[in-house]
């Protein structure tokens, strides 16, 4: 991005000429916002609006129990994967729509110890999302497997002989930084171990060919990025080569091998068809369809280059405009190395956080001292990140902030 593009008419400028421009048109977002939290939930696609007034209208109240044959309710965990595997570069077959990330991780763990017999170390990476460790740590508790956690620098020298499979977030949802999925793949790999990697703040966000990096098991959400709605389903991969061996713990009827045979006893389904268990949400799913749809012939690099783009211009005007005021970038300035967020780092950044809410400004904070600033370059804009920095420059030199009421904790922050 030209450096000098760093005055509120340049950025004008800038979506004028955007390739990206016309995909806003795809969302519904309140004139008066400017919405930098997509990286943790992402705003409703228009087609959503639609999506689910036919679910709720025609499929439910006149299709009702038919639709799941009718209206090919049973195929969408399915079909919904196959539109997410392109996304993410995984091969056909290799996706599917289920439960929520949390209990995609348990499933995927717990399969990769089954893949991997005698193996019981899991590695993870310190201060990753606290959700991934919660459940390898519960998993580790039920089975007698062992968790061990290292810094980042650590991970490839941490994977040896003894480890099953490693876990980690491709991006760092804290500051944005980008890991080696190609390197650290191989590394597992050279000692027999498995690589899954936590797409949650990568699918939608950067390009990903997880085919070519060679990755044996990945999970995602559906509720950033993707644009599916609060709450909404997760996705996870595994590679093909898996599918025969696969055994994860969770045995319920949509796993099996015949869901409507009803037979007392169970048989696992074929391919990914095994990751399933409970009936799919379809309400929740017509929602993340509609999310994933919006993606249709989007150029995943013009996207990247949005991104950088918007985290370049960022980080320009913050250090131009708000140099001096205790404010600093903490997000890798290297475009290799960061995903598609600016964090920066406050003593204060809680309530700074809640005074930029206040004015329309909407990111988030996560602690102890990190506001984090998601770059989605579907829907915004280089002249949203203009005046979000406007605003933090504002808030900052007036020391709104300090007022009391944006001291006092919500329960999401």
């Amino acid at each position: 991005m030209d450096t000098l593009a760093t005055t509120r008419a340049d950025c004008l400028a800038l979506d004028a000429a955007d390739p990206l421009g016309a995909a806003r048109d795809a969302f519904e977002l309140p004139p008066d916002v400017v919405y930098l939290d997509g990286n943790s939930l992402g705003p409703p696609p228009r087609l959503a609006r639609e999506r689910m007034q036919a679910v709720l209208e025609r499929e439910w109240g006149v299709g009702l129990v038919r639709s799941w044959n009718d209206a090919g309710w049973i195929e969408a965990p399915l079909r919904v994967g196959a539109k997410i595997a392109r996304l993410i570069g995984a091969a056909p077959g290799e996706v599917v729509v289920a439960d929520s990330t949390t209990v995609n991780i348990f499933k995927l763990l717990s399969a990769a110890l089954a893949l991997r017999p005698g193996r019981r170390v899991i590695v993870m990476r310190e201060g990753d999302f606290p959700t991934d460790g919660y459940v390898a740590g519960g998993l580790a508790a039920m089975t007698g497997a062992e968790l061990r956690c290292v810094a980042a620098t650590e991970l490839e020298g941490a994977v040896e002989a003894d480890v099953a499979a490693f876990c980690v977030t491709h991006v760092d949802y804290r500051t944005g930084e980008m890991l080696d999925m190609h390197g650290l793949t191989a590394a597992a790999h050279r000692v027999g171990a498995l690589a899954m990697w936590d797409l949650c703040h990568s699918a939608g966000a950067v390009p990903l060919d997880v085919t070519a990096a060679d990755v044996d098991l990945a999970v995602g959400c559906g509720y950033k990025y993707l644009n599916g709605g609060p709450g909404a389903p997760a996705f996870c991969m595994v590679a093909t080569r898996h599918h025969e061996r696969l055994q994860q713990p969770l045995w319920g009827w949509m796993g099996h091998a015949a869901p409507f045979a009803f037979e007392p006893g169970y048989r696992p389904g074929a391919g990914i068809t095994r990751m399933l268990s409970g009936t799919p949400p379809m309400v929740a799913i017509a929602a993340l369809e509609a999310g994933v749809d919006a993606w249709l012939g989007i150029d995943m690099s013009a996207v990247r280059a949005k991104s950088l783009a918007l985290a370049d211009l960022c980080m320009t005007l913050v250090a131009q405009r708000c140099s001096g005021l205790g404010i600093e970038v903490v997000t890798p300035r290297d475009p290799e190395r960061r995903g598609a967020q600016v964090s920066l780092r406050f003593a204060d950044a809680y309530p700074l956080c809640r005074a930029l809410i206040a004015r329309g400004v909407i990111g988030d904070f996560r602690p102890p001292d990190i506001l984090r600033l998601g770059l989605t370059p579907l829907y915004l804009r280089y002249v949203d990140i203009y005046d979000a920095v406007e605003a933090i420059r504002e808030v900052l030199t007036s020391a709104v902030w300090r007022r009391p009421e944006y001291a006092v904790r919500t329960v999401v922050t």
